[in-house]
């Protein structure tokens, strides 16, 4: 059995005593608890986690809540785009040696190669 007692950051008294005078030691009055949630799921998405990823992280039931995590951002697509990028180059290395074989068995024969190879 847990006997240890936790603070309980959704309360007025926690509130008062503990978060609100790290936020002023730290320089940041204007943070609200939820937001560090926010951030570290948001976070956790940019990573590229998944939609049932950032749901399990969460604990939510729905999509409709994790969606709101799951931001299209510049560096994200550039990460997805190079990510597709190497797929597609390193499956054209693979099919290269298979290709050129075909065609040099082509030439071999005196036949045309074809165009689309």
């Amino acid at each position: 059995m847990d006997t240890e007692v936790r603070p309980d950051y959704s309360s007025d008294w926690s509130a008062i005593r503990v978060w609100l005078p790290a936020l002023a030691q730290a320089g940041l009055p204007d943070v609200h608890f939820h937001d560090l949630r926010h951030t570290g799921n948001a976070l956790t998405a940019s990573a590229g986690a998944s939609l049932c990823e950032l749901m399990g992280r969460m604990g939510h039931a729905s999509t409709r809540a994790a969606l709101v995590y799951l931001h299209d951002t510049a560096d994200r697509q550039r990460a997805i785009a190079a990510a597709v990028s190497g797929l597609a180059q390193q499956k054209l290395g693979q099919l290269a040696g298979p290709i050129e074989a075909e065609a040099e068995r082509d030439r071999a024969r005196g036949g045309h190669v074809r165009p689309d190879l």
